[in-house]
């Protein structure tokens, strides 16, 4: 059997704690943040020594218990994020909590359309959309997370040409912090197992969010996205789309996502950038 590591101890100690939470909160009980901060602290404080522990969450996931792990990880992937921004320790423990508490209002939709297998409906999806009020609501008396961690909370779903919500604010109106929050919350739903769709290569999402997503989310902070996830050692082992086994050679700045690679088989070597059918 595999040894459990502390990070793995903590973590499933965390899921379990917000699944009982979730049920409270629905119940409206109140957010008990010293709680909340005890079960994530030691999970980011690991991460920020070591990042690659953010490999290993979609290990951990699974589509029934998605929403709480969903919590967790965007918490982890913000605080990394904040951190490669330059932010000193203290903001990248808030933003964990911010990003961990961002879809506590989750807990006030109702369940059947919260675990709703098949498409929503329109009046299911306006329901849905009203959860980063919730969530607003929900922290905004808590006097350990800054003011404008809350106001991440709220906008984490707004985007910069003004496509989001709740309010559809745009540009300058939406914090970084916020930013923040969106592109950790986007890069995780999109690289996991969920009950409607499969998961995505995490390189493949960061290309979605360059390219398709352009306009929606700050620069700097998919910048910060790429430099955590996609700079990745030269000799590090990946798989391909066509289930080759390569090994990483060299990473293109301009092309961070689709480095050049060698495959294990053949000892070919093959340009990602160049090769737009593969990644």
């Amino acid at each position: 059997a595999v040894p459990v590591t502390s990070f793995e101890k903590h973590y499933e100690q965390a899921i379990a704690y917000l699944k009982r939470e979730f049920s409270n909160w629905a119940a409206g009980a109140k957010i008990d943040i010293t709680k909340i901060r005890g079960v994530i602290i030691p999970l980011i404080e690991n991460v920020l020594e070591d990042r690659t522990y953010l490999f290993d969450l979609n290990s951990y996931s699974n589509p029934k218990d998605y929403i709480y792990h969903h919590c967790i990880a965007t918490g982890l992937i913000a605080g990394v994020l904040s951190q490669k921004l330059g932010y000193e320790r203290g903001v990248c423990i808030q933003m964990a909590l911010a990003g961990v508490l961002a879809d506590c209002g989750m807990a006030k939709i109702p369940t059947r359309i919260r675990e709703k297998k098949s498409i929503l409906t329109e009046q299911e999806f306006l329901e849905i959309r009203k959860h980063p009020i919730y969530s607003y609501q929900m922290v905004k008396n808590l006097t350990a997370l800054k003011l404008d961690m809350k106001l991440s909370i709220f906008q984490h779903h707004e985007r910069l040409d003004g496509s989001g919500y709740p309010k559809g604010a745009k540009a300058e109106e939406i914090s970084i912090f916020s930013q923040v929050i969106a592109v950790a919350d986007v890069f995780h739903a999109m690289t996991s197992e969920r009950l409607y769709r499969s998961k995505q290569s995490p390189f493949k999402v960061i290309d979605m969010i360059k390219e398709s997503e352009f306009g929606k989310f700050d620069i700097k902070v998919v910048q910060a996205l790429i430099d955590t996830v996609a700079d990745l050692p030269i000799g590090t082992r990946v798989e391909l789309s066509n289930f080759e086994q390569a090994e990483v050679m060299f990473i293109n700045r301009y092309a961070p996502t689709r480095p050049l690679v060698k495959l294990i088989l053949t000892g070919e070597i093959i340009d990602l950038a160049t090769y737009r059918n593969f990644h």
